[in-house]
């Protein structure tokens, strides 16, 4: 998971370079696309950082300022965000358009959308306030969706999401928390891993971003843009509204979050996309794409700090347990695993009944 383009340096930074070699190739390959594109290659500064290999830099020219995306190819590969930046185009969504690609060295020059991300707009005291911002995003997620066709983007199957649920486990439980992932706990998981994964697959697929939220959606002269689109997949209709509404770093009450999902899902049945007919079941598939999506940047958060080095991830991670654990509060199917995370969070929840424990 990755969040592209954060806020620009406010001084300004030329790029750091620890690879002679790699400068030196970017150098070269900047100054050939100096005249056809009119850039102009002293203006280089440090745009932004992800959680990823890649790096970002802007750049002036004639034509305004471009987006230069550093990606090491034995670290990154490019192809997909080339790959899904040509469907967003097709499919009229305001995404970066590929100007120049060094695919061997991996440098891409891109269309800029501007250095203001939703997130930075968001009024956060006032959440009906956003809904204008948040009903431009439906659109833009409609417009994605009803591109979708089969065979295009691999498929966010069994195993890619069984492989997403074990990060989970592997890092935040047992290299995070020091959790012994066998026996009961082991056995919890596996049972509703099993559950999530089924309820899930059964909605029907589409093309599906990964990561559509605040921080990957730009704002520019009333534009809202799209970005951080390269690990794009066909899988289910419920996943991109969850991530969406359910942010990695952002928390909304429940009435805002509901009114959204309503006007995407009514939005959505219009546009003859298959979200079914009764919202209440739409809902809940929805929570429990959700869940699958909290469970996996728990990991991913955990890994970011442990083998990464960025710890400021973790920061985050108490709001994906509440997600969690109000998520697994409300299904009966979901309670062991409710037990199993206040256990390993040391939460303790009061026997108001006084029945005793259960």
């Amino acid at each position: 998971m990755s969040q592209a383009h954060r806020p620009e340096p406010t001084a300004f930074t030329a790029p750091v370079w620890t690879d002679a070699a790699r400068e030196t190739s970017f150098q070269h390959w900047l100054a050939s696309l100096a005249a056809p594109h009119g850039l102009l290659p002293q203006t280089v500064r440090s745009a932004s950082a992800d959680a990823s290999f890649r790096r970002y830099f802007r750049i002036d020219s004639a034509h305004g300022s471009r987006i230069i995306m550093d990606a090491p190819p034995d670290k990154e590969d490019c192809r997909p965000f080339a790959k899904v930046a040509r469907l967003m185009a097709q499919a009229k969504i305001h995404a970066p358009e590929v100007l120049a690609w060094d695919e061997a060295n991996g440098f891409m020059l891109l269309t800029d959308l501007g250095a203001q991300t939703m997130m930075q707009v968001l009024d956060r005291e006032h959440p009906q306030a956003n809904q204008g911002l948040y009903l431009q995003a439906v659109d833009a997620l409609i417009a994605w969706q009803t591109a979708s066709q089969p065979g295009v983007l691999p498929p966010y199957d069994e195993a890619l999401l069984r492989r997403e649920l074990e990060l989970f486990p592997d890092w935040y439980l047992a290299k995070h928390r020091g959790v012994g992932v066998e026996g009961e706990v082991r056995a919890t998981l596996d049972k509703t891993f099993k559950l999530i994964i089924e309820h899930n697959l059964a909605w029907p697929s589409v093309y599906v971003h990964r990561d559509f939220m605040p921080r990957n959606l730009m704002v520019e002269n009333g534009q809202l843009g799209v970005l951080d689109f390269q690990d794009a997949v066909y899988g289910p209709i419920t996943y991109d509204i969850a991530s969406l509404m359910r942010d990695a770093f952002l928390s909304w009450d429940e009435d805002f979050c509901l009114d959204i999902t309503i006007r995407y899902w009514d939005k959505a049945r219009q546009a003859g996309l298959p979200v079914g007919n009764d919202f209440g079941e739409f809902y809940r598939g929805v929570e429990w794409m959700g869940l699958q999506r909290h469970l996996k940047v728990a990991g991913i958060f955990a890994r970011l700090t442990l083998r990464d080095g960025k710890p400021q991830y973790l920061a985050d991670t108490p709001r994906f347990i509440h997600y969690i654990r109000a998520t697994c509060a409300r299904y009966r199917e979901l309670k062991p695993l409710l037990r199993l995370v206040d256990k390993v969070e040391g939460i303790v929840v009061p026997d108001v009944f006084g029945f005793g424990p259960a």
